[in-house]
Order: C-alpha cells, then sequence, then structure tokens
C-alpha cells in the first residue's frame, strides 16, 4: 500500500499572473474547505488534495505583502511603455520580476500530509532547486536570514538565481518560488529585488553562457521534489 501524499502536477506554460493567482486561489479554498469538512464530520472524511504548478508568466511584477511599493523603481507610464504589469499580492516577500524564461513553480499543499513547519518547507523547497541547479553544474546555496537560493553567496560577486514568497493558512501552502532559468535579467533594473540592495541576479543561461530547455529543468525540479517531499508526483 502505499501512503506517500500524491502531488498532481500541472504545466500551464505562460499563463497571465492573475489567472494564475485565481487558479491557486481556488485550489488553496477548495483544500481548506476539505479540512474544514474534515474536521466537522469525522466520519466522513474527504481526502485533501495536493497540485504542483508550472508557468511561465508574461512580464508583471509583484510585491509580498510585507514589501514596500518604494522597491519599484519606475511609475505606472513607464511600467505600460515597457508593457510590464504590477500586482500586490498576498505572499510574503518584497518585490520580485516574473517573466517569460523564468521556471514558476506554485505548490498547493496540505502540510499536515506532509510536517506542520514552515521553515523546513522553505528550506526543502530552496533544497529541490538547489540539487536541480547541481545537475546542470551550477553550484548555489542559502544566503542566512534571506529566504531562496544564491550563487556566490560568501564571495566577491554574490546573486541571486531563485526567489521565494509562500501563503499558509490552516497549513495550506500557496505561492513559491521563481527560478531564473532564460530570464531576461534587464528587468530587474527597475525594482530592488527583494528589497537587497547589495546582491545583484542571475539566471542558469547567464551563469552557464547558453539557453536552458525549461521543460528540462521542470522534469529535474519534479524528481527532487519528489524525493525530499517524500511524494508521489504525478
Amino acid at each position: 500500500m502505499n501512503l506517500k501524499p500524491v502531488v498532481q502536477v500541472r504545466k500551464l506554460g505562460l499563463a497571465a499572473y492573475d489567472a494564475v493567482t485565481d487558479l491557486q486561489q481556488e485550489l488553496f479554498q477548495r483544500t481548506i474547505d476539505q479540512k474544514i469538512h474534515n474536521r466537522r464530520n469525522p466520519d466522513m472524511q474527504m481526502t485533501t488534495e495536493n497540485h504542483l504548478l508550472f508557468v511561465e508568466h508574461p512580464h508583471v511584477y509583484t510585491l509580498g505583502k510585507s514589501g514596500d511599493e518604494n522597491n519599484l523603481l519606475v511609475n505606472a507610464e513607464t511600467l505600460a511603455e515597457k508593457g510590464v504589469s504590477f500586482y500586490p499580492t498576498n505572499r510574503g516577500g518584497d518585490i520580485t520580476y516574473h517573466g517569460p524564461g523564468q521556471l514558476v513553480g506554485y505548490p498547493i499543499l496540505d502540510l499536515d500530509c506532509f510536517f506542520t513547519d514552515i521553515h523546513k518547507y522553505l528550506r526543502l523547497l530552496e533544497e529541490c532547486i538547489i540539487a536541480t541547479l547541481t545537475d546542470f553544474g551550477i553550484s548555489a546555496s542559502r544566503s542566512k536570514g534571506e529566504t531562496g537560493v544564491w550563487i556566490d553567496v560568501d564571495g566577491d560577486n554574490p546573486r541571486k538565481i531563485c526567489a521565494m514568497g509562500i501563503r499558509t493558512s490552516r497549513w495550506v501552502t500557496m505561492h513559491g518560488f521563481a527560478l531564473n532559468v532564460n530570464t531576461d535579467l534587464s528587468f530587474f533594473d527597475y525594482i530592488i529585488p527583494c528589497g537587497i540592495r547589495n546582491k545583484g541576479v542571475t539566471s542558469m543561461q547567464k551563469e552557464l553562457g547558453k539557453t536552458i530547455d525549461i521543460k528540462e529543468v521542470s522534469t529535474l525540479f519534479q524528481k527532487h521534489f519528489a524525493h525530499h517531499f517524500e511524494a508521489e508526483v504525478r
């Protein structure tokens, strides 16, 4: 008998940020409703759902609920000229950029199926990214006190390759990570990424000097996710 939690994968391709946020919210709320139902009806238990969404977004800046809007360095007119949207969100973290060539992952998980520890959840997500980058020959690590994944964090040129920001309620997660694969890094020039002034940003393409197959990146991440979260990923 397989007791591993099942995680359903959806690969959404290029999709608008607001539409995918609506999908996340729908899945997130449905899982919370299932948990509420189970608590109220112990003899009629429903199986909660777990999802992992992969997507690329058109150009967009998103600001976390505790972020500083002053970290957006351009006005609405400039955003319109550059074809970039802007959305305040209910995730943690500050401002970041999403765009084509960036692999965004949104796990909507019932952590009661895994472990009830937000710190562990974030560290395992980071570990999945680090392992995926290692598969491509990129050495990455964490930066103490700063969520996400970095390169040369203790060297002369520390740079962020993956940002993270999540929301949780009743141990259900939404939002997630953004890994720069073939990302146009010039869009980061118009923000203070994650509110951090003293470190740059990078991408797999920049580090390796070639275009990377983003589908291969998602496949490898999925493998590491299944391993570290001890899940059956379908």
